[in-house]
């Protein structure tokens, strides 16, 4: 598929779309005349400019009032990408710096960065090609855009630097000669417009996104799942109930729990309890509050990956170079401190479903195996579980409150919004493997009920999940089938009751 890089509204789901490996993209006619016009504006503005324009005849940072001459404009864009090559720490996943480069081009392309459509189509062909920059998680303020980790990114254009192609690590220049492509001398302004912007964290939220949404429909249907193992009730989630507190999340979320369970024998037998824990009768109030954050969060990100995010900001149309804050990371940043937290309490949740289905209470065994004691069963899942959940609320803490100045006290307000980003990943992962351990416990105890049965698309789910990971009779290595279970999730997740 060829997507065209345009002016046209690009969804979070697109995007999600044009990371499968056969999509290649392609710059729209009008956005290379948006390009060439603004590149074709600020050379001859160039031309009899005799007030200095920060980035472009000054220097940056704490430098910019530090005049540069003509002679050297292109040489100060080359320094600018080395000098800022600082990324540290460990690599950033191959599909998020696809991400970043598909952002990168979609920002570049409103034609209000001056830059030429060389660089632009460059970043196309290192996506369309398979070839990706190596960049480093740490070193990132968030704040004048994402320098380090842009700049690190934008090393190979100009030949330098590393990147991976077919799974190994090159020199840059080595991957340029095998393609026949001549490394981009940069003009005035390119080195800011690459490295100015929050392209890196704006791929993180962007991934996270799409997965804690697929996380948010996940654990809606384990849930479901271990209700019906736990043998709870279903009045909680009836309309009356969610409706009169009209939170659209909550409401959503007892719809998909009704529509897990129909025609279930189990939701439907007699109960002797009156009601249920926490962790079962507030479903829909904590995943629905899980999603009506992720809805935010998507209107936010969705906002920011439409946008030019570079400085100075040029307008043709306008005979305008302005020189303000677009790059700085805040308006993201919070929102992804928001979507870590609302994403560690859906891990927090299914953990409690974890210790209430291994407790043997409600008729099911300690631990989930019929001859406790000498076989331990299901007691350390629930452990992995606790630490895992432990270790995303530490990562909780709001990077976003955080600000060290820098640049001699120029850039004195951070937002350290690649911190929100990176930790955000890693919540996300750390959910996953939560909901998995859930579903290894919630599938266990559901053989417990037998022969009663769950609903008929819950059983067809079961029975798939039964194909890759056996019910336990005596104990045996867990850590296999929980790897196992991870990634039966993440390959069918059939989020949705009517599959």
């Amino acid at each position: 598929m060829i997507h065209k890089i345009s002016s046209e509204w690009l969804t979070i789901d697109k995007v999600g779309e044009l990371l499968h490996p056969d999509v290649k993209l392609e710059l729209s006619d009008d956005a290379r005349r948006r390009i060439s016009q603004c590149r074709e504006y600020l050379d001859n503005k160039m031309k009899n400019q005799t007030e200095p324009i920060y980035g472009i005849t000054t220097g940056f940072g704490s430098l910019c009032n530090i005049s540069i001459g003509a002679d050297q404009l292109r040489q100060l864009q080359k320094n600018l990408v080395m000098s800022h090559s600082c990324g540290v720490g460990e690599r950033v996943p191959t599909e998020i710096v696809r991400l970043m480069l598909l952002l990168k081009a979609q920002s570049l392309s409103y034609g209000n960065s001056g830059v030429q459509i060389e660089t632009v189509q460059r970043l196309l062909d290192f996506f369309n090609n398979g070839v990706t920059p190596v960049v480093y998680q740490q070193g990132s303020l968030g704040a004048s855009g994402d320098l380090a980790p842009l700049a690190n990114m934008s090393l190979p254009l100009i030949g330098l630097g590393e990147v991976e192609y077919q799974g190994q690590v090159h020199p840059a220049d080595e991957i340029l000669r095998k393609f026949g492509w001549e490394p981009v001398e940069l003009m005035s302004k390119e080195g800011l417009a690459l490295l100015n912007g929050t392209q890196f964290m704006s791929a993180y939220g962007v991934w996270s996104l799409i997965n804690a949404k697929r996380l948010s429909a996940l654990a809606d249907k384990i849930g479901a799942l271990s209700l019906d193992a736990f043998d709870g009730r279903i009045e909680p989630f009836c309309d009356p109930v969610n409706e009169v507190r009209n939170h659209a999340g909550q409401i959503e979320t007892a719809r998909r729990i009704r529509a897990w369970l129909k025609g279930s024998e189990l939701i439907r037998k007699h109960k002797e309890h009156v009601q249920d824990p926490y962790s079962f009768r507030c479903i829909p109030q904590v995943h629905g509050a899980a999603k009506d954050t992720i809805n935010y969060v998507w209107r936010v990100l969705e906002e920011e990956i439409n946008a030019p995010t570079d400085n100075p900001t040029i307008f043709p149309d306008r005979d305008l170079i302005v020189s303000a804050g677009n790059f700085h990371g805040e308006p993201i940043a919070l929102p992804m401190d928001f979507l870590a937290v609302a994403l560690a309490e859906l891990g927090n949740i299914s953990e409690r479903r974890i210790y209430k289905l291994i407790e043997g209470k409600r008729h099911l065994p300690s631990f989930l195996v019929a001859n406790p004691g000498v076989n331990s069963g299901f007691m350390i899942p629930q452990y992995a579980a606790a630490s895992i959940v432990s270790q995303s609320k530490g990562l909780c803490w709001p990077n976003s409150v955080d600000s060290i100045p820098s640049s001699q006290g120029q850039e004195d307000h951070v937002s350290m919004g690649s911190n929100s980003a990176t930790k955000l990943y890693r919540v996300v992962k750390n959910t996953e493997r939560v909901l998995a351990i859930e579903l290894f416990n919630a599938a266990q105890a559901l053989e417990f009920r037998r022969p009663l049965t769950t609903s008929p698309v819950l059983e067809k789910w079961h029975a798939e999940y039964r194909k890759v990971v056996p019910f336990i009779q005596q104990d045996t290595v867990m850590s296999p089938l929980i790897a196992a279970t991870v990634k039966f999730i993440r390959e069918n997740p059939q989020t949705d009751a009517a599959d």
